[in-house]
């Protein structure tokens, strides 16, 4: 098994810096999400064009829309047919028009 690649001091700090600009990128969504100024519809449509955001897990995405905890989105999650571990850029056609006509 190789072992992990050697990374130059400058090389370490722009990753980390990219994973920063994700990490907030993916946090204001979700606080959009939850405050109302943007609906999962508009989340979806962004995900296709923004690989940052293809990236966000759907389970955390349903938990940041308002009145739905953890409980209701696991649930949710079940009964729609989507894996856990499952990201906005891997949902099929079926389980995401499932998603938007249940919370637009």
């Amino acid at each position: 098994m190789a072992g992990l690649p050697e990374l130059t001091d400058e090389q370490r700090r722009a990753a980390l810096a990219k994973a920063a600009e994700a990490r907030r990128v993916r946090a204001v969504a979700k606080d959009r999400l939850k405050m109302g100024s943007l609906s999962l519809s508009e989340l979806l449509d962004q995900a296709d064009d923004d690989v940052i955001l293809a990236k966000m897990k759907v389970l955390a995405v349903l938990e940041s829309l308002p009145k739905l905890g953890k409980v209701k989105a696991r649930r949710t999650m079940d009964e729609v047919g989507i894996s856990d571990t499952r990201r906005l850029r891997g949902l099929g056609t079926q389980q995401r028009a499932e998603l938007v006509a249940r919370f637009g």
